[in-house]
């Protein structure tokens, strides 16, 4: 589909295209234009349950496929993404608002994840022990849970599903994906694909909605597992619900990422990397850097450094050439964050780049907002506390290492913490002593590797087990220990 169609979109239920029986229909628009590119339906209740119940008939089935085979499915979907990245990249592009290049690098990000899933067979192996006692055997198997389900962000509409989604069927779960209202195409085209996989149906399902497609999720009695990302309050809420209601819950929330810099950090490396974490997807993604403390002698070169970097930057419409970031998500949005910088300067905070209501040529109608500083943000301030999740880096000062890791320990959030310096010492000390989940050492998005886990501390994660490789296996499978005796033939003449 196209930028300039409009149509309704449809849900993906038990191996057919169906139209929603919704009454309401939401406008899905190009964030740098304002133009609308289909429509999508808000699902109801009974809709997700259609889906549920179809996901645990196909699930029966699917389940005693081998391993081996399940995996064929996920080789064939690798090809067709690589096949259709450049139009999957696209339409993140426009519904989402990032660019080309960044859109791009989201896609790969999924196909690692497919990738990584591919490798089942050994991932999800379990262990035996013989003669646990004198002839008896004891073994641990891993089997799948039944349906699980994935509510998704609008930030990485192409990868945060991959964060799961290949997993679970992978070890043999049947599955349901609600994509963002937001930004469903995306989706919608993965999922074209995934049917050409010739995956049999009810193995995948995709039901667009909003809040009442959420919590039939969250309450459905058929639905084992719920997979969330999005902001602190809402991941709270997702994860109090699902869990009330038995089911196994990883939720990933909000951040305030800061990135810490010693006098010792390289200059330009440290300048670029940390424009890429700060303003890469307009800010708009749970490991963009919000923070930069200075710490001793690094305040003013870094300082000056920073202000140049970030009235250099490019914004625009994402699919134009040479274009560093995009809008953001939508008016609302915008108007938001707009908000939020006005109220960091209402408590004190200096505005050394303000981007608030820019022009762009030609893209008027657009939700821009341009690279924005604000220096001397106080540790307490409301915009020191809260997730932006814009394209707003605070600037903060200490005097030591010390000082600012115990800044970055004082916060509610935990996702990300970064570090440049060329000092070993102060690397380990940093990595040791930081209470975050994802730590950079002279990396600006400290974005784990399709087989690690992605990690998130204190209110930035709800639940046990995160999103993708060994935690993802963990998550979408259930131990079962066997202990078993067999008697000789001999023995049962006595």
């Amino acid at each position: 589909m196209g930028g300039v169609q409009t149509e309704r979109l449809q849900n993906y239920i038990n191996g057919q295209w169906q139209t929603s029986i919704a009454t309401e229909y939401l406008d899905v628009v190009n964030p740098a234009n304002n133009e609308v590119l289909a429509q999508v339906p808000l699902s109801p209740a009974s809709e997700i349950d259609q889906t549920a119940q179809a996901a645990a008939i196909a699930f029966q089935s699917w389940r005693r496929v081998p391993p081996t085979d399940r995996v064929q499915y996920l080789f064939k979907l690798k090809g067709l993404l690589e096949a259709n990245l450049d139009d999957l990249a696209r339409t993140i592009t426009l519904e989402c608002g990032k660019t080309f290049a960044e859109a791009k690098a989201e896609m790969q990000r999924a196909i690692e994840n497919v990738e990584v899933a591919c490798g089942i067979p050994m991932m999800m192996q379990g262990t035996n022990l013989e003669d646990i006692a004198r002839g008896i055997d004891e073994m641990m198997i891993r089997q799948p849970l039944g349906v699980a389900a994935a509510i998704a962000p609008f930030n990485f509409p192409g990868m945060i599903p991959f964060w799961f989604l290949p997993y679970a069927i992978a070890c043999g779960n049947t599955y349901i994906v609600k994509p963002s209202e937001k930004v469903p195409l995306t989706m919608y085209k993965v999922f074209q694909l995934l049917e050409k996989t010739g995956l049999p149906a009810g193995v995948v399902n995709l039901v667009n909605g909003a809040k009442e497609a959420v919590d039939a999720i969250l309450d459905h009695p058929v639905i084992r597992a719920v997979s969330f990302v999005g902001s602190s309050p809402v991941a709270r809420y997702v994860y109090s619900r699902a869990a009330a209601n038995g089911k196994r819950v990883q939720c990933q929330g909000g951040a305030k990422n800061p990135i810490i810099v010693l006098p010792d950090a390289d200059l330009e490396t440290t300048t670029r990397i940390t424009m890429d974490s700060a303003f890469g997807c307009a800010g708009q993604r749970c490991l963009a850097a919000s923070l930069m403390v200075t710490v001793g002698k690094a305040k003013e070169p870094f300082t000056e450094a920073i202000v140049e970097a970030t009235k250099a930057r490019v914004v625009g419409f994402g699919l134009e050439s040479g274009v560093q970031m995009g809008p953001v998500i939508n008016h609302p949005s915008r108007d938001r964050i707009e908000g939020l910088i006005q109220r960091g300067i209402d408590q004190g905070a200096k505005p050394i780049v303000d981007g608030r209501q820019p022009k762009i040529s030609g893209y008027e109608q657009g939700s821009f907002v341009r690279p924005t500083l604000l220096q001397d943000v106080a540790p307490d301030s409301e915009i020191a506390r809260t997730e932006v999740f814009g394209p707003v880096l605070g600037l903060m000062h200490v005097n030591t290492i010390d000082e600012a890791i115990a800044l970055v320990n004082r916060g509610v959030w935990g996702n990300m913490a970064c570090l440049f310096t060329s000092s070993g010492a102060a690397a380990r000390k940093f990595r040791y002593e930081a209470e975050a989940g994802n730590i950079g050492i002279n990396i600006g998005v400290a974005a784990p590797m399709a087989f690690f886990p992605f990690s998130g501390w204190k209110d930035s994660f709800f639940g046990d087990l995160h999103g993708q490789g060994a935690h993802a296996v963990e998550f979408f499978t259930q131990t079962k220990v066997v202990v078993e005796r067999w008697f000789s033939d001999w023995t049962r003449q006595f």
